[in-house]
């Protein structure tokens, strides 16, 4: 019997490259409709929440002494009278367009206003993360590593106290101590006032902008300014940061492969940081993304106490004055950031983990 038909009838083999290339199309657009899903959602509920909150934004910009035929010229100039599904759709075509509205606090566009604030968060929040990794990590090791002694119960103690203390009482002690009683830190705000002004801003981040101009005194002016709040932030992700790496740790060094180790007489601290620490790399990704966003969204006691020109800060302000646009749109922002973080998580997650590709 021939075997020629079946030869020909075998189907074709697909180049391992193009089997590669056609399933990292299928995860890149998997990704994107998965974020784009997930941003359209956040517009979904920050829409219908403005809506239902009892604050009435037209009140917010015609004053409550306005007579009803300015107040219902008011309301329709915003499309507040149209049914909530032409609303939503305005908005959501609004948002995509770069525009989210004025602000009636400030009288300038929203976009513009978060342009200038959120930059001020973000670099207080990233000073704040590399303070709590960079001693948050290696506490939760060594209180794993020692567990049961007395350096193991301080770092516990620690935690605690990061977890129960109130972070506008911390940063008015430190205020009171570092700064009004010992000089070692700048006072409120971002700058000394005579320093206001004078780096014109390029990415809106002080540190980067006055090295860029090189304006080395108003940089390390902003530094002596930056640490006690950042600092401040940076305790509480340390203390989260700890526990959840001692709690990895304390989890791995269980484990028959790290027996084994010390059994065969590798040295403890080849063990310690190679053995058992390399697995808990990728949990403690995901650990370190939720407390860096928790530190952009939750930093608004600190940036009160601080007078810190931030996010937080004007989303307050926006709310103490019914300013809706102003509060949706620091919402949405904070929103965004949360997923930008999860996803560069996950995206982490699969370079650290092979299994996970």
């Amino acid at each position: 019997m021939s075997l020629e038909p079946q030869i020909a009838m075998s189907p074709t083999p697909v180049a391992p490259s193009r089997r590669k290339w056609g399933r990292g199309l299928s995860a890149t657009v998997g990704f994107v409709a998965t974020v784009f899903l997930t941003f359209l959602g956040l517009l979904a509920i920050t829409f219908f929440i403005g809506r239902v909150i009892p604050i009435d934004p037209v009140l917010a910009v015609v004053g409550d002494r306005a007579s009803n035929e300015v107040y219902e010229a008011a309301r329709v100039a915003m499309g507040l009278d149209q049914p909530l599904p032409v609303q939503f759709f305005h908005y959501v075509v609004n948002v995509f367009s770069g525009d989210l509205g004025q602000s009636v606090s400030t009288g300038r566009p929203v976009v513009e206003d978060l342009s200038r604030f959120f930059p001020a968060t973000l670099e207080m929040a990233t000073i704040g993360i590399i303070i709590g990794v960079a001693l948050g990590v290696p506490l939760g090791v060594i209180a794993a590593s020692r567990q049961g002694s007395v350096i193991d119960q301080i770092i516990r103690v620690v935690g605690l106290l990061g977890y129960s203390m109130p972070a506008f009482w911390l940063g008015l002690v430190g205020l009171a101590l570092f700064y009004a009683r010992l000089r070692w830190v700048g006072g409120p705000g971002r700058l000394d006032i005579f320093y206001d002004g004078l780096v014109e801003p390029v990415t809106g981040l002080l540190l980067v902008d006055s090295l860029i101009k090189g304006e080395f005194e108003i940089f390390w002016n902003a530094v002596h300014h930056l640490i006690l709040p950042a600092s401040v932030l940076g305790f509480f992700s340390l203390a989260y940061i700890a526990r959840m790496t001692r709690s990895f740790m304390l989890d791995q060094l269980s484990q028959e492969f790290v027996t084994t180790a010390r059994v065969k007489g590798v040295p403890e601290r080849v063990v310690i940081w190679r053995h058992a620490f390399n697995p808990i790399r990728v949990p403690l990704i995901t650990v370190i993304g939720l407390s860096y966003a928790g530190l952009l969204e939750g930093s608004v006691m600190i940036e009160t106490v601080f007078s810190w020109p931030g996010i937080g800060n004007y989303l307050t302000t926006a709310l103490l004055n019914a300013d809706m646009n102003a509060v949706l749109g620091s919402t949405l922002v904070i929103g965004a950031v949360f997923i930008f973080i999860n996803k560069i998580s996950d995206v982490l997650y699969r370079v650290l983990d092979p299994r996970a590709r």
